[in-house]
């Protein structure tokens, strides 16, 4: 359930903080008119977004065993590549990401309605596809318990309620600081998916191993106890993986957590004597000026 739960946070935080986004500057620039189509662009990826996961979880159901394992192998490690692809670009972008919205709407306005509605629906549908993708691929193992949706349902619903008391500005946190840790947690959340997929693989007979362990602590972390159920349902860290399991889920997430760890390099600012501009005048020549 946490896991979801995180995936709908974090997912649904980033829709919500660009509709919000969307919204204050059409208000603050007295084009209220334009708010209906925000809040088209944002319905339609919405409905997109759940006519996507009704579509895995239809197609999933109607393939044979082995062609099962297969797609849910597939989606496993498209959702890991998404994450991770989503999880560095929100640490890049978190910073300028309200700026950059802001000329893009600016843009979209002078284009006409149907940029605007576009715009709205572009940024919405992509979350919405990733958190369908993710939330399908973290959910495998658990379809049948409605306890996964509820999760993903409460992350959505937290995100929702962030977003409009930021828009509100009745409070302001850190963003940079929340993606960071959400960003590491969904770095292990990711890892997991990725040892699902690989599972899947050897469940297919694509790869081999699968009765090959690593090792075996269900004396310790039994399978059915609340630890050990919260464990593999959070990072899918199971008693008794086969080896290249946890070959998958190391190699993900050790060199995966140090790139994201690793301190940015700030841009060096040139001194005012490195412009070309300094370089050329005549205070910067190297030839000594005649006393007065």
């Amino acid at each position: 359930m946490f896991a979801s739960y995180l995936i709908g946070l974090r997912e649904g935080l980033e829709a919500t903080l660009v509709v919000s986004v969307l919204v204050a500057l059409l208000v603050k620039s007295d084009r209220r008119d334009r708010l209906p189509l925000v809040w088209a662009g944002v319905g339609a990826a919405l409905v997109l977004s759940v006519a996507f996961g009704a579509l895995l979880t239809f197609t999933v159901a109607r393939l044979e065993y082995r062609q099962q394992e297969l797609f849910e192998a597939i989606t496993s490690l498209l959702a890991t590549a998404f994450v991770t692809w989503m999880i560095f670009w929100m640490r890049r972008a978190s910073r300028t990401l309200s700026g950059e919205l802001r000329a893009r709407l600016s843009q979209a306005l002078e284009v006409g309605a149907t940029a605007v509605v576009v715009m709205a629906f572009l940024a919405v549908a992509r979350e919405g596809l990733e958190t369908a993708l993710l939330f399908f691929a973290s959910v495998q193992g658990a379809t049948t318990t409605a306890v996964p949706l509820v999760g993903i349902t409460l992350g959505l619903l937290t995100a929702v309620a962030l977003g409009w008391a930021i828009y509100r500005s009745a409070m302001r946190i850190n963003l940079t600081r929340f993606f960071t840790w959400t960003g590491l947690l969904l770095i292990l959340v990711a890892a997991g998916i990725f040892k699902y997929g690989v599972h899947d693989l050897q469940e297919a007979g694509v790869l081999p191993g699968l009765s090959t362990h690593a090792f075996d602590i269900s004396g310790v972390m039994p399978a059915d106890s609340w630890y050990g159920a919260l464990l593999a349902g959070l990072f899918n860290i199971t008693p008794q993986p086969s080896v290249l399991e946890t070959v998958a889920w190391v190699a993900y997430a050790v060199p995966t957590l140090a790139l994201f760890l690793r301190p940015r390099r700030s841009r060096p600012t040139a001194s005012p004597t490195d412009s070309p501009a300094a370089r050329n005048s005549p205070a910067s020549s190297t030839n000594p000026q005649p006393a007065g």
